[in-house]
Parts: C-alpha cells; structure tokens; sequence
C-alpha cells in the first residue's frame, strides 16, 4: 500500500460510522431550508437528483480506492490516469476548500456559544474551538476514530429522534399539534414546484455542498487494517444513507413546513419543524446538536486536508517537511499547517476587510463538482489502463463508460450554469482563476525529474501495489 507509513489504526465501526455519518452537518440541519425556500417542495428533487450523483461519484471513487487503497484518494488517482499536474492540481484545491470551511464552521459553533456567554468575544470562541477540538488529530488516527464514532453516534440519534417525532404528528399520535401533511407537497402554496424549474438547478447547486465529504470515507479507510473490504461496505452504504438521512428528512419537513415560511431560511428548516410542533426548546435542542455536528465536521475536515497535504508531500507536490511524521504515524506537520491556517482564515474574517473573506470563500465555490469532475475522468481512463493489464476489479462501475460520461457532461453542465446563474457567477469565476494558476504551477512541478518515493520520471506516477 502506497501509504504503509500511516498506521493503519482506524477500527471497522470507526469507518462505518464515518461512512455513516461523514454527510451530516450543518448543511443538513441548517443550510437545506435555504433551498427549501428557493425550489419548494420540488428542493426534494434536488436532492434526488445531487443525491443520485454522489452515489454514482462514490461508486466510480470506490472502484480506484478497492483496487489502490491511499491516503490522498482522487488525487493520487487523477496522478495516476491524467498525469502529475491533475494531482498536484486537484489535491491543492481540495485542501484549500477544507482549510476554508474550517473557519465556517467555527464561526457557526462560536456564533451559539457567544448567545450561551455573551461577554467573550466570537472570534476568540472560534480560535479556540479549531484548536481545541482538532487536537485529537496529533495523536494516534484511532483517537482521531473514537472521537468521530461517538459525535457520529449523535448526530445519527438526533436525525432518527427528529424523523420519528415528524412522523407521529403526521400520524396525529401528538396532541394539540396540528400539522398540514403530505398533501402540502403538492397542492398547497403555489403547487409542487412553485418557482419553476431554474429554481429546481440553484437548490441542486446549494445542495451540492451539503454532500461534500461523503468522499472522505476512502481516504481514511486507507488507513484501517482492511481498507478494500471497508471502502466496498462504505460505498454500497451510501444510497440508504442518503435515502434515511437526507431524503426523508426533507420529506418530513416539507410535510410540516410551508416553504414560504419566512423563518425557514432564518432559522433553518430543523429548527422551524420543531417550533411548529410546539416542541419546547426547540431552538436550545437544534443549537446543540448543530454544534456537536460542527466539532465532528471541523475534526474531519482537520483531518481529511492534513491527510491531503501529506500524500501530496510524499509524491513531491508539496514541501518535503510536510511528510515527517510522529511516533504514532500521524502527519504532524501535515496537521499543524491545516490547523494553523485554518485559525489564520478565521482571523482574515473578522478583522480584515468583509470583502477579503468573502472573495476568499468564492475561490472554494465550485472545488466540489471540480473533485466530482476529475473523480469520473480519473475513473474512466484508469478502468482502462487496469483492464489493458489484465488487473482484475473486485468492485466495478455501473454501465461503465455509460454512466461515467453522464456524470461527466452532467457535472460539466452544472459547472456552465453557474456562470450564467448571477448568484454563482462570482464563484465559479473565481475558483476557476484559481484553478487555472494551481494548473499552472501543477505544470511546472510536474517537470521535476525523480519521483520523490520510488525514484520514477515524475511523468510516472507510482503503480499500484
């Protein structure tokens, strides 16, 4: 394995869990009522549809990862099937989008504790969360694994409490909580999709962002005792879990929240569920699991960019100090960059000009369908080449090439609307500057003459073992 210097120290219920619950986040709890309110009951759709392309996504991801477990996931594998410059590419782009969501998620965990202890100030609060809470990423990955599973465990009992509670008041099993029902889907409020179908395209592309990280099973089970069995049980996991947790959820909601509720996107759609059941505390309940889901994710997110950088660092894309590592085989150097910038963005944020913050979070707008983007094109030219050597394949791609090159165009078309929808326009303008010059750079280094592990042309990416 191309990663042997990483323990492999995350336990089979450590992975399930991330498999589990590696989706759940505040894009759920939270930021769905935004495109509730921008399609409708049809923002079900939306999450049919981008739910349907993550499935297909992790299928062809769990294709490359059973046949060449890594830490650095897509971006070895796009070093592998593009060249060194899709790797550098991609891997630097990826890091980036997660070095800035640390600090988003740190504002919105400091934004609840500042309403709890008023006299501190955010940015502090913030500060401290993204070192307190990644400091189990220093030591072994199992710590790392155990922290994950049980915060995992909480956010999977706080959506099944939510969708079990949503169903007894549907079921009229609550008393004194009268709620509108299935039928508000589709004949009440404007119909089933009030706003038309351009509505239906900028709620997938807000959704899109919800399910990023469901990515991120395959770059940890690299590091379990058997990563091939646990990628094949996470990726074939992923279309009842988003079934459960996502589209029932929505169901659930739509069904007790009309989507031109003004508090929907203020307060977020769980919360607002909760407050038209009369469920008391509705507000302090949604607080805390949203900032439990909040300190999962910033661990996560420590954890998948350190991982990233690191695997970078061994094929020669990033500085050599970058791949040292501690006696428990954990990226130190790796981990301490990602956390250090993480805590220097949330800075940039509140004491740099608003704009500074705002244009630097518009070049991470569109790194997830750019990772969904090469993940099919790595997918498409690496069955190939393994299938030229005779390799055979224990987990494969359905239909392939059929629905590779439909995610393909798909993802391409989702990319082109952006630039033509003004609320995203500013996004993909800037992500796509950025990748340009990252691409740049990629092209440049890849010009270096050994590979830095196994002493290759570095226009050979090391072959899988």
């Amino acid at each position: 394995m191309s990663n042997s210097s990483l323990a492999p120290g995350l336990k089979q219920r450590h992975v399930t869990m991330l498999s589990i619950a590696g989706v759940i986040g505040a894009g759920l709890f939270v930021f769905s009522g935004h495109a509730i309110a921008k399609a409708g009951p049809a923002a079900l759709l939306a999450y049919i549809f981008t739910g349907a392309l993550v499935v297909l996504v992790m299928r062809m991801l769990g294709e490359m990862a059973v046949a060449s477990p890594d830490t650095g996931s897509f971006s070895t594998y796009a070093d592998r099937a593009i060249g060194p410059w899709a790797g550098f590419s991609i891997g630097w782009l990826y890091w980036w989008f997660w070095v800035l969501a640390i600090p988003l998620e740190a504002i919105a965990a400091a934004n609840i504790i500042n309403a709890w202890v008023p006299g501190v100030p955010t940015w502090a609060i913030a500060s401290a969360l993204i070192l307190l809470l990644t400091g189990s990423n220093f030591f072994s990955v199992a710590r790392y694994g155990e922290f994950e599973f049980w915060f995992g465990l909480i956010k999977i009992i706080a959506i099944i409490a939510f969708i079990a509670l949503c169903a007894a008041a549907l079921l009229g099993l609550l008393p004194e909580r009268e709620v509108s029902g299935l039928g508000q889907l589709m004949a009440l409020h404007g119909g089933f999709a009030p706003n038309g179908v351009g509505a239906i395209i900028g709620a997938m592309l807000t959704t899109m962002f919800s399910f990023i990280g469901a990515e991120v099973v395959t770059i940890a089970a690299a590091e379990s005792k058997n990563p091939a069995r646990q990628i094949t049980r996470a990726t074939n996991s992923v279309v009842w879990r988003i079934c459960v947790f996502y589209l029932l959820s929505i169901v659930m909601i739509l069904s007790i929240v009309p989507w031109n509720d003004p508090r929907l996107p203020q307060v977020g759609s769980f919360q607002r569920a909760l407050e038209i059941m009369n469920i008391p505390n509705a507000k302090l309940i949604i607080d805390i699991v949203v900032l439990l889901a909040v300190a999962s994710c910033m661990n996560s997110q420590v954890y998948t960019g350190s991982r990233m950088l690191y695997s970078l660092a061994r094929r020669g894309d990033a500085p050599r100090f970058l791949k040292r590592i501690n006696r428990a085989k954990v990226p130190v150097a790796a981990v301490a960059c990602t956390t250090v910038l993480g805590v220097v963005a949330t800075f940039i944020n509140y004491f740099a000009p608003e704009n500074v913050f705002k244009f630097l979070l518009s070049t991470s707008g569109a790194v997830a369908l750019l990772v969904y983007l090469v993940i099919a094109v790595s997918q498409l030219c690496l069955r190939k080449k393994m299938l030229a050597a005779g390799k055979p394949l224990a987990f494969r791609m359905w239909l392939f090439p059929w629905l590779t090159w439909a995610v393909i165009l798909f993802i391409s078309g989702a990319l082109l609307s952006m630039f033509f929808i003004e609320a995203y326009r500013s996004e993909i303008t800037a992500t796509g500057l950025l990748a340009i010059l990252i691409i740049c750079l990629g092209l440049m280094n890849a010009r270096k003459a050994p590979h830095p592990v196994l002493g290759q042309p570095r226009h050979k990416a090391p072959a899988a073992q």
